[in-house]
């Protein structure tokens, strides 16, 4: 099979309304996706790194359709108060204005009930006209009982019953909504994290019924492999998706979990999605390279391969540096490897460039905040989900130590931004550490969070800061874009090596490590100083005394980073190396 419509010119007539839509021969399920602001279909990196392939997908002509839920009230609308106390609302929205309602319709049995599954549609045209379609799945609809109604209502809302109904409906539903919608030559599923498993499940539950039987066989499961892919993110066990075998023969039924039982896929009363996921593939992959490391140590019995996320360029790079790009190096909309030749921009343009850049953030704080920060003063960005071990505090584990730098190297202004989960007590008590911090500092280092981060505030976010600071425990960041987006926009990270950084990183070139003397130590105090070092003695310093060689970092950031970590290389690397047919069979080692 090749993903690419040109290769084969039966494939130009498009389906659909001649909306430039071919049949995808590649379906890409993900809980999340994000496509824009306004359409709150995501919390985070896991839905924005869909959005961003299913752009790519587009730009490169793949024949690929995303499909996810519709989620009417959203993640949550985020307010803080002045304690750092989150609070939520509903991100209520009216799909009819950003989606196209299809007459294509399916159902799921749940709880014993029949879920009637709407489908709304979201076309993503790429640069040379190719459209993608993403299907969103909707059960808010009059003929489903009250309770089935609101089953797409929350992005991760609810309980374990409530997530693995939104899981049967993805996985479940979106497999028999592809088949009403005509695309029934799919020839590869992709699963993006261990919530659309269910997939496998429909699939094997199509081929024991064509045969007319009730139970799996080997052959069975390895044809369901022969058409799945799959990519894991979470790089901690607690963050995979478990069900005790009493709800999932509550909710998906006795003769689905005999089937699961039947093929081995059911580990002894838990049914474990990402386990699942890997057992119905033939191809898995961690995000970055370390987290290629953990998940082959956490899933000994399966092969883990590594494709580095990416970012979409031409969605996260501001106007002033597209501008900039346009005038050096045109190409770098159709071939994020160009952007390689953004060494010989004059360093002068950069700077230029990225100042226009931090007006825009400046601006935006100002109004979202009423908080005038300084343009003259080095911005330090961290923008990202509040959960505990992103470490959105640690760096205010000296108060002291901050404000001699401040006094005796060079001012400094922080801007966080981020959501925590309702239910994260520890990420919204980090909310409000960073908050407590900031009364503290005051006027010594300001600081100051702007709430309900989305991806228009993050685009201005890493455009905009001088420098992008992250500080995850090691190992538990599986990769990070947040970093891939400054980078991008010619903004260096002061960086814990974890993640996409122990690939991005060259010392002093495109950024800096939060390493010094004291090594590998990864306790907060450690990295906390690690950092302060660097703040003091090399990266304050260079901003204000040497600005042409901190403009050189911020080339060396483009052109290093951003030709590399973007989803133009990754869906190319994901059509070469998973999509393409290997007979390869399941990912057991």
């Amino acid at each position: 099979m090749n993903p690419y419509p040109q290769a084969d010119p039966s494939l130009a007539a498009p389906v659909g309304r001649g909306n430039g839509t071919v049949s995808p021969t590649v379906a890409y399920f993900s809980m999340e996706v994000g496509l824009k602001s306004d359409i709150p279909t995501y919390s985070g990196g896991l839905g924005v790194l869909a959005g961003d392939t299913l752009r790519s997908a587009a730009d490169l002509g793949v024949r690929m359709a995303g499909v996810t839920l519709l989620y009417r009230k959203g993640y949550f609308r985020q307010s803080i108060g002045p304690d750092g106390e989150q609070s939520e609302q509903d991100a209520d929205w009216v799909p009819e204005h950003s989606l196209e309602r299809m007459d294509a319709r399916t159902s799921v049995h749940i709880e014993g009930r029949r879920v009637t599954i709407a489908c709304w549609r979201y076309s993503i045209r790429g640069i040379t006209g190719h459209v993608v379609p993403v299907y969103l799945l909707d059960t808010d609809i009059s003929s489903n009982a009250e309770q089935d109604r609101g089953l797409t209502h929350h992005l991760y809302g609810g309980d374990d019953r409530y997530r693995l109904c939104q899981e049967a409906i993805l996985g479940i539903g979106g497999q028999r909504i592809l088949a009403r919608l005509g695309h029934g030559g799919v020839e590869v599923y992709h699963m993006n994290e261990g919530h659309s498993s269910l997939l496998g499940l429909a699939l094997l539950e199509g081929k024991v019924t064509a045969r007319g039987d009730h139970r799996a066989t080997p052959e069975d499961l390895a044809s369901v492999r022969d058409r799945c892919v799959f990519t894991t993110h979470t790089p901690v066990p607690a963050g995979h998706d478990r069900f005790h075998r009493t709800l999932v023969e509550r909710v998906l039924g006795e003769s689905r979990t005999a089937l699961l039982d039947s093929a081995g896929l059911l580990a002894g009363d838990v049914l474990n999605m990402t386990r699942l996921a890997f057992e119905c593939s033939r191809f898995a992959n961690g995000v970055a390279r370390i987290h290629q490391s953990v998940s082959q140590e956490m899933f000994p019995r399966y092969r883990v391969r590594a494709v580095t996320n990416g970012i979409h360029a031409v969605t996260w790079a501001a106007r002033p540096m597209r501008d900039l790009f346009d005038r050096h190096i045109p190409e770098w909309r159709t071939d994020s490897l160009y952007l390689r030749y953004a060494t010989a921009i004059p360093v002068a343009e950069v700077l230029a460039a990225h100042w226009d850049a931090k007006q825009a953030l400046i601006k935006e704080v100002h109004r979202r905040t009423g908080v005038q920060l300084s343009s003259e003063v080095l911005t330090i960005g961290f923008a990202r989900r509040a959960t505990p071990y992103k470490r959105a505090a640690l760096v205010f584990h000296s108060l002291e130590r901050l404000r001699w730098i401040a006094k005796r190297v060079g001012r400094f202004q922080l801007v966080y931004s981020g959501k925590a989960h309702p239910r994260d007590e520890g990420g919204r008590q980090m909310i409000r550490d960073v908050h407590e911090a900031a009364r503290a500092l005051g006027a010594d280092v300001p600081v100051v969070y702007v709430e309900n981060y989305e991806m228009e505030l993050g685009r201005i976010l890493t455009s905009g800061s001088d420098l992008w600071l992250n500080a995850p425990e090691k190992t538990r960041e599986a990769s990070g874009t947040s970093g891939m987006k400054a980078a991008l926009n010619g903004v260096p990270s002061l960086s814990v090596l974890d993640g996409w950084w122990l690939e991005g990183h060259v010392e002093g070139v495109t950024g800096w490590s939060a390493a010094n003397y004291r090594g590998a130590l990864d306790d907060e105090a450690s990295v906390a100083h690690a950092l302060y070092d660097k703040l003091e003695r090399v990266t304050v310093p260079l901003f204000y005394e040497r600005p042409n060689a901190y403009g050189e970092v911020m080339r060396s950031a483009i052109a290093l980073n951003g030709s590399f970590f973007n989803t133009r290389r990754m869906v190319l690397q994901y059509a070469s190396h998973a999509y393409a047919p290997r007979g390869t069979g399941a990912t057991t080692a």
